[in-house]
């Protein structure tokens, strides 16, 4: 949601061009790659109120956090006169999300080893920029205390045209934009036959992934019910482009499958002249026959349909690759945890094939059940004959099965396998992140998330 991708001026000839898009990315094994995403909220020290853009009264604002990062060799990318982003050579890219959420956005990595140094890095940088400016950084999955009225809009004009339109598709739509924060892992595909098995294992289990990292039981400073706030959220933010991708499970499921889908999700704009052109609600088919009122006669490019497919927002999503959308922001063990759990589940032929025979026969009924319950009940989520629970314990069998045979060993001899312990205590002893704040919040702090900041600090 965090920026439209780069101009690509080829006109759109026909959905035979957009399928061939999808395929574009398929890889052999040995080109594969981990881009670990994720965000965090980010506040004044002095009195615990998020930062705006630019703050007038001479205060910290997030546009003073993006320019100190140059001094580590980010470069700033502008919008009309604001700086709205950092980028590297290497792919990397620091941006903003619609609320002021500071997101990195990794570069596709080999190992899981190079991505937890590439955030551990990112983590020291950020921090010695926030501690120049007294400000903090927090990594929860739903802003604790902060009522939508508290948060200020980033000065991007896509967020604009969101703010304008979630109301018409949703009731937590601006939640999700203004107070909510992931961490999200791509993954590469080998053929389309690898991409449908990968995409069918990815989104059954992608309630299991909520469960594991559900971290936000918290709202405007008290519970909300939820154990994963921020998945409920993502059930009454737009019926038309987010939710469970029940459609992927069908017999035929494929590239030409996944773009009918695109085509859709109603657009939300696309970009001419480096402005944002309001198109929410139209529909891509009809641009492709030049029938738009606002673009008379004019027809898409494959950056627009890019920026098109980035709008989409199932629990799995595909564009040249696919991204795991499930899980709450947290601290750094748990964003290293991404993707090693998913590199272990899909980038081994043997675990791919056992998380598959896990899923393969549950049906739709029950794929639904679960997308709409684990974001309450979590691990305790019954499932068959057992929980939830009882699935992330053997995702993580099978996960840690894959990195040992990946065995891609860091510089002290130690496979990916390590990555998974936070995981490991989670599933073993039943009790979520979101869980464990509950506690806190009930028997140590009485009732108060003050003690909350210094305890989720990034």
């Amino acid at each position: 949601m965090s920026g439209p991708s780069k101009p690509n001026l080829q006109p759109v000839t026909g959905r035979d061009d957009l399928v061939a898009w999808l395929e574009s990315g398929c890889r052999p094994a040995e080109d594969w790659r981990l881009g670990t995403e994720h965000e965090k909220f980010c506040y004044r020290l002095s009195d615990k109120a998020p930062l705006p853009y630019a703050d007038t009264g001479g205060g910290p604002g997030i546009r003073d956090m993006l320019k100190g990062l140059e001094a580590y060799g980010w470069a700033p990318v502008t919008e009309g006169e604001n700086v709205i982003a950092m980028t590297r050579p290497d792919g990397s890219s620091i941006s903003l999300e619609p609320g002021g959420q500071l997101e990195l956005s990794g570069a596709p990595l080999r190992t899981v080893h190079e991505t937890c140094t590439e955030v551990t890095t990112h983590r020291r940088q950020v921090r010695e920029v926030a501690e120049s400016l007294g400000v903090g950084l927090i990594g929860l999955g739903f802003a604790p205390t902060w009522t939508r009225d508290h948060m200020h809009w980033m000065p991007k004009g896509r967020y604009a045209i969101m703010k304008a339109h979630m109301p018409r598709v949703g009731t937590l739509g601006l939640d999700m934009m203004l107070r909510t924060c992931t961490v999200q892992v791509n993954m590469d595909f080998a053929s389309e036959s690898d991409m449908v098995k990968k995409f069918r294992v990815a989104s059954a289990l992608q309630p299991v992934a909520t469960a594991l990292w559900a971290n936000s039981p918290f709202t405007e400073g008290r519970p909300n019910g939820y154990r994963s706030y921020r998945a409920h959220i993502w059930t009454d933010t737009d019926y038309q482009r987010s939710g469970f991708p029940e459609f992927a499970f069908e017999d035929g499921f494929g590239f030409e499958r996944y773009v009918d889908y695109l085509l859709d999700v109603p657009m939300y704009f696309v970009m001419r002249d480096g402005k944002f052109v309001d198109l929410a609600g139209r529909s891509f088919r009809d641009f492709m026959e030049g029938k738009l009122p606002e673009l008379p006669g004019e027809t898409p490019t494959m950056g627009d349909w890019a920026d098109h497919a980035s709008t989409a927002f199932p629990d799995v999503r595909m564009k040249k690759y696919m991204e795991m959308r499930g899980a709450d922001g947290g601290p750094w063990s748990r964003l290293c945890a991404l993707p090693a759990f998913w590199a272990g589940l899909l980038y081994d032929t043997q675990s791919l094939d056992a998380a598959w025979d896990l899923v393969k026969d549950w049906t739709a009924e029950e794929r639904a059940a679960l997308h709409a319950a684990v974001p309450r009940t979590a691990l305790r989520t019954p499932f068959r004959d057992g929980t939830v629970q009882d699935l992330a314990l053997e995702a993580l069998r099978i996960c840690r099965d894959g990195l040992g045979r990946r065995s891609i060993l860091s510089a002290d001899g130690a496979d990916e396998s390590g990555f998974l312990e936070p995981l490991q205590r989670i599933a073993e002893s039943g009790k979520t992140p979101a869980d464990e704040l509950l506690d806190a919040y009930e028997k140590q702090w009485n009732g108060s998330l003050e003690p909350l900041w210094a305890a989720y600090a990034y």
